[in-house]
């Protein structure tokens, strides 16, 4: 079935909207654990500054500093990304694709709520 309307309607965004503000939640409370584990904020010690000889250790807490700082660059993506489908949503272009005009699927639209790009779009990129 061929779903023509131009938009979803006022009661969809609003369960679109629901959808969205609870993964903006759960990102950002994400993104403070990720943040928090990067810069040592429940540290408060001296583990990194003791003159101990522990070169294994060393790079591996850079190294893992490093993927948290990744991580929290992706997350806050992420957040922002959603925040533009929140955007979206108040001003009820949301769910439609930005290559083909037409609706994107709403089961997509639930797994992925900052789609902007239905999955046919998504495949003529290929």
């Amino acid at each position: 079935m061929v779903d023509e309307a131009t938009r979803y309607s006022d009661a969809d965004l609003a369960e679109f909207k629901v959808i969205i503000l609870n993964k903006i939640q759960k990102a950002q409370a994400d993104l403070d654990l990720i943040k928090s584990a990067y810069m040592n904020d429940l540290n408060n010690g001296t583990d990194d500054t003791s003159p101990t000889f522990k070169a294994f250790e060393e790079g591996s807490e850079s190294m893992s500093k490093e993927a948290n700082s990744q991580l929290a660059i992706r997350q806050e993506k992420f957040i922002r990304d959603l925040k533009n489908a929140l955007f979206r949503v108040e001003n009820k272009t949301y769910g439609v694709c930005k290559v083909t005009g037409k609706l994107i699927g709403k089961e997509r639209l639930k797994i992925v709520p900052h789609a902007t790009m239905s999955i046919e779009a998504k495949n003529l990129q290929r």
